[in-house]
């Protein structure tokens, strides 16, 4: 086997392909989640005045 440097690793390449395609469908559905049950927002604390005791 020659040292050529355009020698490609299918097996890597492919393990890349699924992992993306993977990443895409959990993209995908975490969005349809998110627009089904958005996350509540942070909650803003007041800005009111302490109470005097």
């Amino acid at each position: 086997m020659s040292q050529d440097s355009k020698l490609v690793d299918l097996g890597a390449e492919r393990d890349k392909r699924v992992h993306d395609l993977k990443e895409k469908r959990l993209n995908e559905v975490r969005q349809a989640f998110e627009q089904a049950m958005p996350l509540a927002a942070a909650k803003k604390k007041s800005k009111k005045k302490p109470k005097k005791r």
